[in-house]
């Protein structure tokens, strides 16, 4: 099998934690996962090239190393805003002709701003930085609150942290839930935070131990199939509706209701990924009631239909009856913009 080829584009003084972001989910070996993808980096002078943190790092490929990337990622970009070599962006313009998928971590959607590639577009960047770049590029609509944006074959993230969340949001959709599960749970990591969730959240004061959410969201997580209403989670964290909604919000810049769907939605791509159930079972298990509802919701999050996506991830494939994917249409994912 042909591995998915990622080439990191780098310039100094480079961020080594920007870089880690997709080195560390594309680039490490793990031996209990099948290896879909080839790491590289290069820069356009070859040879040792600074950090932000006093070391130098030997980066031995050029640029032409894009002529062969199937995805280009530019974790970051120093000092933000500053013109990129005209070289660099012609390389990233002829990388996107070709099919190749175009990627900024941070400061790095400054470059693909330049380059042309976010025009017309929805992007964004670390929130100290957002009214800059829409400052500078008034054609790209800046989402100032949100962790990233994928247009499918350009996308965009948020600070640093936000571009892990980023490149495992593209592990999902190359190769589905389940593998990207395993990739998140590796690095210790949450395994999925969807794009439109905030870049951060406000918080008055620091949150005592017992304000945690995480026994609620575990408990939550292992009882999807239930009727979990807002009412019926406060309840079982022992607080009014309207303290979970707010303690939610702060702690992670979503509402149950939100967060909710995103966890059974999850749990639906994982089941059609590794089961044959039907489509109607699978709703149930995941509460969402009816395989109506669950086409719906999954069309919506997800770009397509649940039988589509069996096609494409599922390693247990339906036997006919109500668990094919038949008349649910195509077997390719669709353009993506989470936003």
């Amino acid at each position: 099998m042909n591995r998915h080829r990622v080439t990191a584009l780098l310039n100094p003084p480079q961020s080594p934690f920007e870089l880690a972001c997709a080195a560390e989910v594309f680039g490490t070996v793990r031996p209990q996962l099948p290896a879909h993808y080839d790491f590289r980096v290069c820069a356009d002078h070859p040879g040792p090239l600074p950090t932000t943190v006093g070391y130098a790092m030997l980066v031995e490929d050029g640029l032409d190393a894009l002529d062969e990337a199937d995805t280009v990622v530019v974790p970051g970009w120093q000092p933000p805003g500053t013109p990129a070599p005209a070289r660099v962006l012609a390389a990233l313009r002829a990388a996107h002709r070709r099919g190749a998928r175009i990627i900024s971590i941070c400061t790095g959607a400054f470059v693909l701003a330049q380059a042309g590639l976010l025009d017309g577009r929805a992007a964004t960047t670390h929130w100290r930085r957002t009214g800059q770049l829409a400052a500078a590029f008034p054609e790209v609509r800046v989402e100032a609150d949100v962790l990233y944006v994928d247009h499918g074959d350009v996308a965009t993230s948020a600070g640093i942290g936000a571009g892990i969340d980023l490149c495992l949001h593209l592990v999902r959709s190359d190769h589905g839930a389940a593998y990207a599960t395993e990739v998140a749970r590796s690095m210790v990591l949450p395994p999925h935070r969807e794009g439109s969730q905030l870049q951060y959240a406000v918080r008055p004061a620091p949150a005592r131990t017992d304000e945690s959410l995480a026994p609620l969201l575990e408990w939550a997580t292992a009882h999807l199939d239930g009727r979990l209403t807002l009412d019926r989670l406060a309840e079982r964290a022992g607080l009014s509706s309207r303290t979970l909604a707010r303690r939610f919000a702060e702690q992670l810049g979503t509402s149950p209701g939100q967060w909710l769907l995103g966890r059974r939605i999850d749990a639906a791509r994982v089941l059609l990924e590794q089961t044959d159930l039907p489509v109607e079972t699978v709703a149930t298990r995941v509460g969402l009631a009816s395989a109506v509802n669950l086409r719906r919701r999954f069309r919506t999050a997800v770009g397509t239909t649940p039988g589509a996506y069996r096609q494409i991830f599922g390693g247990a494939q339906p036997e006919g009856g109500a668990g094919g994917a038949g008349g649910e249409g195509s077997s390719s994912i669709p353009e993506r913009a989470i936003r």
